[in-house]
């Protein structure tokens, strides 16, 4: 059975139509990303999987039940981008207060464990930092043993390291089977976390893939080098060329045959510390997303 079924989805506020017919499927154990601008309809979709909201129209389903009866039941969890934790509980008393609420919780210190707060357990949530906040959050999800964890945009105002550590822990419990779905405006977490990626504009689903299919998406391939006293003219001017960066010494060419471009610089210039790469994802999302994008298809999109 699948982890979340969407069709034909919709929510309108008014004139605004948030989610405008999204079809999509997520299936048990993967960890899906949803990406998109802001007002892309990511947050809605997840209130949606939620229960949190009634759609305008279409169906949702969670391992073929109701939402909200797959949340009463404890297959669901959320970890949402603030609130839920009372100030002056300390790590421990906030997944034990949670436990609580469970007949058949996980045990308290394997939810810790597994979202990294052991160390911290005796801290007060009000002298916990953003990223040890969210990761108690993230424990508390994990009291009822859900089938599904829901994230939505969990590391935002987290710095780096926090965000790192954050995303090892979900990783780490992921691994076991769980299916994870999160939204973020993070590109890099998308592609260094997530098995597939889910973009949305408009309310739509506009590309379904791997990381590595959406990039693939975008002509070309990028081929980076040092070449002093780069002329990015006569790089342009090059058969194949789509786009030419040079900062100082190291250029960037994307190219829809970078073989022959390689050939080149290195044949007759002085380029050397050569690599050939692959778009990336941020590449595809641009396209996808920014304001002057074709309406939004899936046709040739992968999935």
């Amino acid at each position: 059975m699948d982890a979340i079924t969407l069709r034909g989805l919709r929510k309108h506020f008014g004139d605004v139509r948030a989610v405008d017919g999204i079809d999509l499927t997520i299936g048990q154990g993967e960890v899906v990303a949803l990406l998109g601008p802001n007002g892309a309809g990511k947050s809605t979709t997840i209130d949606l999987v939620l229960g949190l909201g009634t759609p305008s129209d279409g169906d949702v389903s969670v391992f073929g039940m109701h939402p909200r009866e797959a949340v009463d039941r404890g297959l669901v969890s959320a970890v949402l981008q603030s609130g839920g934790l009372l100030k002056d509980l300390t790590v421990r008393e906030s997944v034990e207060y949670t436990a609580a609420l469970f007949p058949s919780a996980r045990p308290v210190d394997e939810a810790l464990e597994a979202a990294g707060v052991t160390a911290i357990a005796g801290r007060r949530i009000k002298d916990c930092s953003g990223g040890e906040q969210q990761r108690t959050r993230f424990a508390m999800a994990l009291v009822p043993d859900p089938e599904l964890v829901v994230l939505d945009e969990p590391t935002t105002g987290m710095d780096v390291s926090a965000r790192r550590a954050f995303w090892q822990a979900i990783h780490a419990d992921a691994a076991q089977g769980r299916t994870v779905v999160f939204a973020t405006h993070y590109l890099e977490e998308a592609e260094t976390w997530a098995d597939r990626v889910v973009v949305v504009r408009g309310g739509r689903v506009v590309a379904d893939g791997t990381p590595a299919e959406l990039g693939a998406m975008s002509a070309g391939r990028v081929v980076r080098a040092t070449l002093p006293g780069a002329d990015a003219d006569a790089l342009r001017a090059l058969p194949g060329v789509v786009e030419v960066e040079v900062r100082g010494a190291a250029i960037s060419v994307v190219s829809t045959d970078s073989d022959a471009l390689a050939r080149h610089l290195l044949t007759t210039t002085a380029a050397r510390d050569l690599e050939i790469a692959g778009r990336r994802l941020e590449d595809t999302f641009v396209a996808l997303t920014s304001e002057d994008a074709t309406a939004p298809t899936t046709e040739g999109l992968p999935r």
